[in-house]
């Protein structure tokens, strides 16, 4: 059996002796043309040089020996002398590097004739011999000497220029033989080559691709593909386990298909006797599975669109879901929805939670709604209310009346008292008008719950509101030696607010920074711009209020512990958090460093006058 490995071994080792012979025939064929060169540089160019040297010597000596006979003697004979030197110095080169054949009998005859020559020289530029003497040894002697040198020279240059031009045409030769050679290498590796793609085409990329297309067609659902196993190489190996694991996922997703019927049809089973109305909703808005009292109390039957229902405020908490991806409340009547079945009233507070999927989770699987039976807390409620509003009204006349009692006794309308029973009196009288307010209390808060308080809102200057606010406080905390500070400027714009509501307001957190600062010390109104709203905030100097009773204060009948019994019952703030939300407004508190508590509270902009 021929494997791939065998197979990419037979058509890369192919292509690698190709390549090894070409890097072969290469380092050969630059060898060659590395030694041509060599042979033209370091043999031949320095001996044309050298008899370029000497021809230029012998010239110069020539017109050294005319300088003397035109009445110059030393600069003639000082340049014969340099010349001289130049001469014997590229006859040595010469001498030294002998290449071709008669090249060394030449060089041998110049050195014997340059002998001769500067013997004749010598006589021909002797000072002392006549002037016709030495022109006659000039013409007679020298000169034919100076020929035959210059021609010896110009033989040897000729025959190395020779022999250099034969080492050009061989370097040429063999460059055309190495482009010819390299030539032919390249396009039998590239015949070679292509054989081996094309064969590699049917060897491994068909196969692969076939891999390829059935495992799409396994991603698309398509279990039932069967590959052919007929090659025995490697690619025939994965096929069979292709084969095998497609088998094994049929049977895998047969059972799985049975295990998630048999789970649907128990899940739907448990699911519909459940006792709340839970919908399960998928992304479209269609019911896939509800419980029998959702089918009940809301139509949410299976197949049945959401939007289809009549029901906007639920059609909005699953479109809020969906796109917040998050689980979210109705906002109908503070989330509770008022539902008559029969001839009894229910109260649900319904809520939607999204099933989001994918790598980020940004997109949504399904939503389910869960409608929470709030039919009793409410019925609790609605009786609290009923009985705080009937007892706080059945106390106020007996209360009315034993303060008026007290009050008569005070003033000794019937009789004169002494100092033990006016102490009492005294005593009393606080305690009572202390019960009054906390019944007042009690009664505004129940209104404000019920819904039964009627708020006359309209737009008023916020500068207005702090003025009305602060004036009953001014004297009294003048006499406690405290400041109360108005920052606030006129010109702010108008808030929508209950006036009445909103100096209840400021008199409960005013009467509260009162109470916690102590002489000496300080309250601040302010007023910021916020957004759509305006942000009023009352600031003291006082202790501050540990952070883990911060989030409380605003609850009913919650007070900071610590506190002196006469402080009251814990409703003053609650009833301010009542009041404000009533005008859609938010309220809170906060420590501020080495400053003390500061109570904030927010009110919306006129709509037309709006920063």
């Amino acid at each position: 059996m021929i494997g791939i490995r065998q197979k990419l071994f037979l058509g890369f080792g192919g292509l690698l002796l190709i390549v090894a012979a070409m890097g072969v025939l290469t380092i050969r064929q630059i060898d060659a043309l590395g030694g041509a060169i060599d042979v033209i540089l370091k043999q031949n160019y320095r001996s044309v040089v050298a008899c370029q040297k000497m021809s230029e010597s012998l010239e110069r000596m020539d017109s050294g020996l005319l300088f003397t006979f035109a009445g110059h003697p030393n600069k003639g004979r000082q340049t014969i002398r340099d010349q001289e030197q130049n001469f014997l110095y590229a006859l040595q080169v010469e001498l030294g590097n002998i290449t071709l054949p008669g090249e060394h009998q030449k060089a041998v005859q110049i050195k014997t004739l340059f002998t001769q020559y500067r013997v004749v020289l010598d006589k021909v530029t002797d000072p002392f011999t006549p002037l016709s003497e030495r022109h006659h040894r000039y013409f007679s002697d020298l000169l034919p000497l100076f020929h035959n040198i210059k021609l010896l020279s110009g033989q040897i240059l000729d025959m190395n220029q020779a022999n250099m031009q034969a080492a050009n045409d061989n370097a040429r030769q063999m460059a055309a033989s190495a482009h010819n050679t390299m030539l032919a290498a390249i396009v039998a590796s590239a015949v070679l080559a292509m054989l081996f793609s094309f064969q590699s085409h049917w060897w491994i990329l068909l196969p692969i691709r076939k891999l390829i297309a059935s495992a799409e067609e396994i991603r698309k659902g398509n279990l039932d593909l069967v590959l052919d196993t007929t090659s025995m190489d490697e690619i025939g190996q994965l096929s069979c386990s292709f084969n095998d694991m497609a088998a094994s996922l049929r049977q895998a997703r047969k059972s799985d298909t049975e295990t998630l019927h048999r789970s649907r049809r128990v899940m739907q089973e448990v699911f519909y006797v459940l006792p709340l109305p839970i919908s399960v909703l998928d992304e479209n808005g269609y019911v896939e599975v509800s419980t029998e009292s959702a089918e009940q109390y809301f139509g949410l039957k299976p197949g049945v669109n959401v939007r289809d229902l009549g029901y906007e405020w639920l059609t909005e908490v699953w479109q809020k879901a969906n796109r917040q991806g998050t689980a979210t409340e109705s906002e109908e009547g503070k989330g509770y929805i008022q539902h008559f079945e029969g001839s009894r009233e229910y109260f649900f507070q319904p809520s939607a939670v999204s099933f989001p999927f994918g790598a980020y989770r940004e997109e949504c699987a399904g939503t389910a709604l869960i409608f929470r039976d709030v039919t009793q807390l409410h019925e609790q409620l609605e009786l609290k209310r009923s009985v705080i509003a009937t007892v706080s009204h059945q106390l106020r006349t007996p209360l009315a009346s034993l303060r008026m009692s007290v009050h008569l006794l005070l003033e000794e309308r019937i009789g004169h008292l002494n100092e033990q029973q006016a102490d009492l009196l005294l005593a009393a009288r606080e305690e009572s008008e202390r019960l009054a307010h906390i019944l007042d209390d009690l009664l505004d808060l129940n209104r404000m719950e019920s819904g039964k308080a009627h708020l006359n809102i309209v737009p008023v200057s916020p500068f207005r509101l702090i003025c009305e606010g602060i004036e009953p406080f001014l004297l009294h905390a003048s006499d406690r030696g405290v400041a109360i500070v108005n920052t606030v400027q006129e010109g702010l714009p108008e808030v929508m607010a209950d006036p009445e509501s909103i100096q209840h307001v400021f008199a409960n957190l005013l009467s509260n920074a009162l109470r916690f600062t102590s002489p000496g010390g300080q309250i601040t109104l302010r007023a910021i711009e916020e957004y759509e709203k305006l942000r009023f905030s009352v600031g003291d100097t006082g202790g501050g209020i540990a952070s883990e009773h911060l989030e409380h204060l605003f609850e009913r009948f919650y007070r900071v512990p610590g506190q002196k019994e006469k402080s009251g019952i814990g409703l003053g703030l609650s009833i301010v958090k009542e009041i404000v939300e009533a005008h859609g407004g938010t309220v809170g508190a906060e420590n501020v460093l080495d400053m003390g508590a500061v109570f904030y509270f927010t009110l919306p902009f006129r709509p037309d006058k709006q920063p």
